[in-house]
């Protein structure tokens, strides 16, 4: 089996693809998992692809990766036959000679591009042997950016052919409290919707993305290669305290500041359109339709003015108006009547849009210029440097300038240096259906202005990032990083200040306290201001010239290179094994066309810090859990296996039910019944609960009476020696089978649907459990809980089509089939009807339309297993704990007691807690307490099973 690398990581705007392009009968997919998590809006994404060639003869197998144009590339690993080959970031300086060495001996060469309107593409290749196969792991990082009150997750799913082990795991984690979370994109829709599920908690949440093969060809935009469209998971946080979200850690800071609950500030506004020849057609009717929009959204204390442009100069009105329903009108007919012209005198219009907010100051307003363009100037002043120098004198930081750049043929370096300058953005707008909505959507982002001259001041605080800010906008979200003095918690202080309107605010809560999120080994905090200031300093850059250009340079190459990061100033340096080129991949620049890039051969040279290389045989993974031998010689006591079905054990002595309606007790009976005790560990059960729910009910117990061929002594041999099977206790452990009994539960949990607290109960220990039965396509899933309390399951028994058989226990998997018992040499078992992938810490199991993962938790040196059901069928006969839709109450009653009213019952609970083992690191949660048929609506006999 092989490690899969399981980071997370997500933001304003988080968008990752896989591409390979295979010839099926030349290499197959066979695992590809996306993972990524997000921790204070800092997102880290982990894309790990497993490809095995097939074929009898070597072959070149390609890993093609789309990711957002903000993120940075930090990692870049190949496993290839038990050797570990790691990219290197270098200065791009460093590696353009090698490259331009390769390119003049004719070498191939890697494809680096920008791809559409977020994604930059990465892509190498390698050679694999024939019937070997090759792990390829890429780690980027990104910022993200709340627009419009919400950060989104955008994955992109391509992988070019149905993929049995596919799957996207996303955990957030945010201290403030998660606000709200929800999916959306064409991959969340129809077929696919049933693939995605959703966890909750105050502070935390998971998404995850499981489709079967099936799925993958449902979809939209689906088909026999896979899938292809995209996830977006859309998300926000509290906003509780005003001053804003803190966290620190190992001596950095970062401050996310987005106050709500503030008046919006009047604005004034002057649009400045180009209407020359260029944007003849669908540019022009576009441009028309979003105007009128933006026209219909201001707000009648809003002031505004409207100028076109082509070689001369176009005023619907010579100064600004107030947006009244008359003026409006009156703007609109001037919107549908622009046409396409001449010549473009970009200085000139800027200039006159300027001029007019310059001439109309009014006290409590912002002021905010935007320039809509599709070319570069052609007429008047054309000298890009002058242009900039006039509109820096004319604006003099009094308002932001925003430059929307119409497609491809302007200079998109032009504009964004223009804006940066004047403290804007630019923003492309693409040449498509939805241009006008682009455009719409911009000036949302800049409609409602709540805060202007914003300065973050932070006493104690050093290396800052940038701390001014000419305006805040409703639903954006204003990010400070730096280092703290000394690590001095105690003296670090936080300010902000701020105009609302007329009024000069200050954010400052001198009783909160500043809090720390991790030790010395949490570096994440750190990396997002070395994100942060990287993409700064790129920013400066651009905008100077002479020798602090190339200072801004210096600093962001420094830092790059320490922490990793593929920026415009470094590549990434991928080798290969000896004999093979070594690709160089750089980033490209926004609106960058394809980018070809000459792959380098590969020497000692070209890698002087190249790392050991890492065997991956057994020996040198000892944390991989060992394979339980079923071999007789492995088997002494071979009457102690459980046969799998009725036909199998026609002497089979009947396992004692666990319900009380199947332990009645005889009268008269005069012998102590034998119980079946948990194996004696020297630790006591741990389960606090508000009381037990079976009053009298133990762990299950045997007796003679009603058990043909057997004794109660028979059968708990019989079910100690399934345990040293099992992996759980030691063949000498079996001689103590008559200790006495001790009781032990399991707290389960039942989400709740729309509420925030779910509803928990208790099982014994030592039970079979109904865990999922799909009878359409003939699978059967039980578990037997722990004989520890509060751990989960120590045996996962599945069911296949009735001659299947696969058991799974903490440190591997068991096959077998019919009557014989086979081992599993530990690889990734994958048939025509179930597939099974063993990782680090989980088993991930697909069944027709069925995903099931089930996870390997640890708890005081000791591991069990909890099952999870990520893909529920769409047939309604399946049952089991695990396909329980969630639980839907209303709360009735809080005093004296609470009362929960389920259906039409009326249910005494007590507040309690539980862990939830559904996730990987489990959180304690919050629960209503009750008897198990309470939560359940049904006996709870009906959930238990006679054997696995």
């Amino acid at each position: 089996m092989e490690r899969a690398v399981v980071q997370i990581t997500l933001f304003g705007l988080l968008l990752c693809l896989v591409t390979t392009l295979p010839n099926k009968d030349d290499w197959d997919i066979y695992s590809f998992h996306i993972n990524s998590t997000v921790s204070s809006r800092y997102a880290t994404t982990v894309i790990t692809s497993r490809v095995a060639n097939r074929m009898n003869e070597s072959k070149e197998i390609e890993f093609q990766v789309r990711i957002p144009k903000n993120a940075f590339i930090s990692k870049f690993t190949m496993f290839i036959d038990g050797q570990v080959y790691d990219g290197v970031v270098k200065a791009k300086e460093e590696a353009e000679q090698q490259y331009t060495e390769a390119v003049s001996r004719g070498q191939s060469a890697g494809l680096v591009s920008s791809v559409g309107r977020t994604l930059e593409e990465f892509k190498t290749s390698v050679t694999v042997a024939a019937h070997k196969k090759v792990t390829f792991e890429l780690t980027y990082e990104e910022l993200l950016k709340r627009r419009l009150g919400k950060y989104e997750l955008q994955i992109h799913a391509r992988p070019m052919q149905p993929v049995k082990d596919f799957k996207v795991d996303v955990y957030i984690h945010e201290k403030a409290g998660i606000n709200f979370i929800e999916t959306k994109g064409g991959l969340s829709t129809k077929a696919l919707a049933n693939a995605i599920t959703k966890t909750q908690t105050e502070t935390e949440a998971w998404v995850y993305f499981y489709p079967t093969e099936a799925q993958q060809r449902a979809c939209d935009s689906c088909g026999e290669q896979g899938m292809n469209g995209d996830l977006v998971v859309v998300y926000d946080v509290n906003r509780d305290v005003a001053s804003g979200d803190i966290k620190t850690s190992y001596g950095y800071f970062v401050h996310h500041f987005a106050p709500s609950s503030l008046p919006r500030i009047p604005k004034n506004v002057v649009f400045v359109i180009d209407r020359s020849g260029s944007m003849k057609g669908r540019k022009i009717e576009q441009t028309r339709i979003a105007l009128i929009h933006i026209l219909n959204d201001l707000a009648e204390d809003d002031y505004f003015g409207l100028i076109t442009f082509d070689g001369n100069i176009f005023h619907w009105k010579r100064e600004l108006v107030q947006a009244s329903k008359t003026n409006v009108n009156s703007a609109k007919k001037f919107a549908r009547g622009i046409r396409d012209g001449g010549y473009t005198d970009i200085n000139e219009a800027v200039l006159e849009g300027a001029h007019m907010l310059n001439a109309h100051p009014r006290e409590g307003s912002a002021s905010i210029l935007i320039l809509l363009t599709d070319g570069d100037p052609t007429t008047g002043e054309t000298n890009l440097e002058r242009i900039h120098s006039n509109v820096r004198r004319a604006i003099a930081d009094k308002f932001p300038l925003y430059c929307l750049g119409f497609g491809f043929d302007v200079s998109f370096e032009f504009l964004e240096k223009m804006s940066l300058q004047n403290n804007g953005v630019a923003r492309r707008i693409y040449e498509d259906s939805d241009a006008d909505l682009q455009l719409k959507g911009f000036y949302e982002e800049v409609a409602t202005p709540l805060l202007t001259n914003v300065t973050m001041m932070y006493t104690g605080g050093t290396n800052l990032t940038q701390t001014h800010f000419s305006q805040y906008y409703n639903g954006s979200e204003i990010v400070v990083a730096g280092q703290i003095t000394d690590n001095d918690i105690e003296t670090f202080t936080p300010e902000v200040v701020a105009v609302s309107g007329t009024q000069r605010l200050r954010f400052f809560n001198k009783n909160a306290t500043v809090e720390s999120t991790g030790t010395v080994t949490d570096r994440r905090i750190q990396r997002v201001w070395a994100y942060l200031t990287v993409k700064q300093l790129l920013e400066k850059e651009l905008q100077l010239s002479g020798p602090e250009k190339a200072r801004m340079k210096k600093e962001a190459l420094e830092l790059s290179l320490k922490y990793s990061f593929v920026t415009p100033f470094t590549s990434m340096v991928v080798t290969k094994p000896p004999g093979e080129n070594t690709d160089v991949l750089h980033k490209p620049k926004e609106g960058e066309k394809h980018h070809y890039k000459p792959i380098i051969p590969l020497s000692p040279a070209h890698m002087p810090q190249r790392p050991a290389i890492i065997p991956l045989s057994p020996a040198h993974m000892p944390q991989r859990p060992a394979i339980i031998p079923l071999s007789p010689a492995h088997m002494p006591q071979r009457p102690a296996i459980i046969p799998l079905s009725p036909a199998h054990m026609p002497q089979r002595p009947a396992i004692i039910p666990l319900s009380p309606a199947h332990m009645p007790q005889r009268p008269g009976q005069s012998h102590r019944r034998k119980e079946i005790s948990r194996i004696h560990t020297g630790h006591s059960p741990v389960l606090a609960r508000p009381r037990a729910p079976y009053p009298g009910v133990q762990a299950p117990y045997s007796d003679t009476a009603g058990f043909p061929g057997g004794s109660h002594g028979d059968f708990y041999l019989l079910h100690r020696i399934h345990q040293v099977l099992a992996g759980n206790l030691e063949k000498d452990q079996v001689q103590h089978a008559k200790e006495p009994a001790v009781s032990v539960f399991h707290r389960i949990l039942l989400k709740a649907e729309n509420q925030s607290l779910p509803l928990c109960f208790d099982v014994p220990g030592n039970t079979y459990i109904k865990l999922f039965h799909h009878p359409s396509d003939e699978l059967s899933v039980n578990g037997l809980l722990d004989s520890v309390a509060n751990r989960g399951f120590k045996i996962i028994g599945i069911h296949f089509k009735n001659n299947q058989y696969i058991e799974i226990v903490t440190n591997g998997i068991n096959v077998q089939a019919g009557q014989g018992v086979t081992r599993n040499p530990g690889q990734d078992l994958v048939t025509a009807d179930i597939t099974v992938f063993g990782r680090d810490k989980e088993f991930d199991v697909a069944v027709g339309d069925t995903r099931m993962v089930i996870l390997v938790h640890e708890k005081d040196g000791n591991k069990f297993l909890w099952p999870v059901l990520r893909q529920r069928p769409s047939d309604d006969r399946v049952d089991g704990i695990l396909a329980l839709k969630a639980a839907v109450y209303e709360e009735v009653q809080q005093s004296p007691s609470t009362k929960l009213k389920i259906r039409d019952q009326e249910i005494d609970v007590t507040r309690s807690s539980a862990v939830d083992y559904s996730i990987s690191i489990p959180p304690t949660l919050d629960c209503w307490f009750m008897s198990a048929e309470s939560a359940l609506q049904r006996r709870l006999d009906d959930f238990t099973a006679a054997q696995l």
